[in-house]
């Protein structure tokens, strides 16, 4: 007897996909967070390329470019600072700074003005130190601040940057036991406030010089004791025409 074949009718079910949408859905949202995660620790030049990018695609190289003085080489900003421009230039960075949160609180310890090298900007500590903790080399959180819209601006200029460190004329209250005094100081404030303000978006090029003077250039001679002749200074340098006093000098500089 012949076997008999049951055909079965009505439509034919696939299981067991579903699952690959809800996969690539989780997927697709944490490369998602990734990004994000990424963008929130990315350097605030690299937040603004990408935002630009997304505003402007055809035109999103000009952040990268000359246009906002991107991660080149020395001067790669599109503006160059000059007896000219130098007064505007200075109310810029000074409404830049406005826009901090803190301003209200460190408008009178931030000193901004022309001087014949260029355009000088001090960082003047108060007795309990504003800008860096007393006796450490490392900025405090407002001069994180103060330093991240520095380098933001100074970004946007071809001029070179040099940074110098000052100290008041107290001894460094540990020297006597490990022989690191006030000029260690005022070159490691420096130093610190090179590297906060390169992080920011300076370019790696665009600082020549990094100076420590200890306390042998107090802003207060009259009392070498005030809190403010400790200080760091970020100078914007003319170019070499324009400096009164001739090209750069290396004496007491620490490069």
């Amino acid at each position: 007897m012949a076997p008999v074949t049951r055909i079965m009718s009505g439509p034919v079910r696939h299981r067991g996909g579903s699952w690959k949408v809800a996969y690539a859905d989780l997927v697709t949202a944490m490369m998602a967070l990734f990004i994000v995660l990424w963008m929130m620790n990315a350097s605030h030049q690299v937040q603004r390329a990408i935002s630009s990018y997304f505003r402007n695609p055809k035109g999103h190289a000009k952040i990268w470019g000359e246009a906002e003085g991107g991660p080149g080489g020395r001067g790669s900003g599109s503006v160059a600072l000059n007896r000219e421009n130098v007064q505007q230039l200075k109310e810029k960075l000074e409404q830049s700074l406005r826009s901090l949160p803190e301003f209200q609180k460190l408008k009178k310890q931030v000193q901004i003005s022309i001087t014949p090298e260029g355009l000088r900007v001090e960082l003047l500590e108060t007795e309990r130190g504003l800008f860096f903790e007393s006796g450490r080399p490392e900025p405090s959180s407002s001069g994180v601040q103060v330093l991240a819209v520095l380098a933001r601006e100074l970004a946007r200029l071809k001029n070179e940057v040099v940074v110098e460190g000052h100290t008041d004329a107290r001894p460094y209250r540990f020297s006597a036991l490990n022989g690191y005094s006030n000029w260690e100081l005022s070159v490691d404030r420096a130093n610190s406030a090179r590297r906060c303000m390169q992080d920011s978006g300076l370019s790696l090029e665009q600082v020549v010089q990094i100076r420590g003077f200890a306390d042998k250039r107090l802003l207060n001679a009259a009392d070498p004791f005030d809190s403010r002749n400790r200080r760091v200074s970020v100078v914007v340098e003319y170019g070499k025409d324009q400096r009164k006093d001739g090209p750069r000098m290396n004496t007491n500089s620490h490069e």
